[in-house]
């Protein structure tokens, strides 16, 4: 009788350690998937995001996609603070596109906005103070020569080494982007686009964040 009962102990204590380990192994499963949803076939969203900023098109449905940009190095204010949680906000083509001057032909829609403005002649710190004059909430500049060795890159965008500043955010779209918005902008008769900015994609599998068409990041 007392043989039967040590073995039925010694059973049920095997049977109860085995339980605390598979409960354990499971435990680390889920933590291990839960930090680590941003990985997806050995690629991080946080590798290819690497500082830039997204912002999504909502309106017209044409452009209704995500847009990479890359901040400013050394000038202008953050994509992410709190004054720049933007929704259903317009994003609003300059003219002139280039904004090398103070004044704007559409000073009444760019004021509050973000403007859309072309790579010129001047610094992208003169567009930006520019912008900013005019009431501008933020500049996106990009560069729609397609004959230009910078249409299909990334610009570093910095500091033109003048005692100037700007507070608001400026940022640097791929050049693809920029023409294909301004076109299909002009082609639709609308002065804007209606934007969320920024867009967190922390958590989004890289492929399904929503890229145009037009492009392969």
């Amino acid at each position: 009788m007392v043989l039967s009962v040590k073995i039925f102990a010694r059973r049920t204590f095997s049977f109860a350690l085995a339980l605390l380990v598979l409960l354990g192994a499971l435990v680390a499963l889920v933590s291990s998937g839960a930090n680590n949803l941003h990985v997806y076939d050995g690629v991080r969203t946080q590798d290819i995001i690497a500082g830039d900023v997204f912002f999504e098109i909502v309106d017209p449905p044409e452009l209704e996609y995500t847009y990479r940009i890359r901040p400013a190095k050394d000038f202008g204010g953050s994509f992410e603070s709190a004054s720049m949680k933007i929704r259903d906000g317009k994003l609003v083509p300059a003219v002139p596109s280039d904004a090398c001057e103070p004044e704007f032909l559409n000073e009444k829609d760019l004021k509050g906005n973000i403007a859309l403005v072309e790579r010129g002649e001047c610094s992208f710190l003169t567009k930006a103070i520019n912008v900013e004059r005019a009431g501008g909430r933020a500049v996106i500049i990009t560069e729609i020569d397609t004959h230009s060795d910078d249409y299909d890159f990334y610009i570093e965008m910095i500091h033109d080494k003048t005692d100037r500043e700007t507070t608001i955010p400026a940022a640097f779209l791929l050049g693809k982007n920029g023409l294909v918005i301004r076109k299909t902008l002009t082609r639709m008769n609308r002065r804007y686009a209606l934007i969320n900015l920024p867009v967190n994609l922390t958590y989004v599998a890289p492929h399904h964040i929503n890229q145009p068409p037009w492009l392969q990041w």
